[in-house]
């Protein structure tokens, strides 16, 4: 039972660690790792390489997006306050201009009502003229009436004979 406490593969005589195994062994290793620094570890690191510097451009151009949007906001923001500024102008100039137009309008109206009212009274001067004057005819013709009357009366035959011919005589010295 003594050999079979022995490691697996090692002879009853033979030593535990051979040196010449040990020194292949560790060449195959660093055969083995050389290799795969080249074939795997390389790329793999090129890759991570390629990767590192993909992630660092993404972030670079998403940075500058952010800037490139903030300053398209603030482009935006100013171009809203120009346009509510133009549009508060339009505004005030609109009412300015409504109020100039409903002052002409006021004293266009004014000096309508008033020019109307200088032809009414114009015409109602006209219209008292006439009445005074058809008044005065009437009042002409009606004192003549009232004279013939009174002087027919009054008068003899001999007296309107004497009064025809004194102001037939008046009469012709006027011209």
């Amino acid at each position: 039972m003594s050999t079979s406490l022995f490691v697996l593969g090692a002879a009853a005589g033979e030593p535990l660690f051979n040196s010449g195994d040990v020194i292949f062994q560790l060449v195959a290793f660093l055969i083995l790792l050389a290799l795969l620094k080249k074939v795997a570890w390389g790329p793999l690191m090129g890759v991570m390489k390629q990767r590192e510097e993909y992630v660092a451009n993404e972030i670079e151009n998403a940075e500058k997006n952010r800037q490139q949007a903030a300053s398209y906001l603030e482009e935006q923001k100013s171009l809203i306050k120009q346009a509510r500024q133009e549009a508060q102008q339009l505004l005030e100039s609109a009412k300015k201009q409504a109020d100039v137009q409903r002052e002409e309008i006021i004293s266009a109206a004014r000096a309508e009502s008033e020019r109307l009212k200088e032809g009414a009274k114009q015409e109602i001067e006209q219209q008292k003229q006439h009445a005074v004057a058809a008044i005065r005819e009437q009042v002409a013709s009606l004192s003549v009436l009232i004279a013939s009357k009174v002087i027919e009366k009054e008068l003899t035959a001999s007296d309107q004979e004497k009064l025809i011919n004194q102001y037939i005589q008046e009469a012709g010295e006027k011209r």
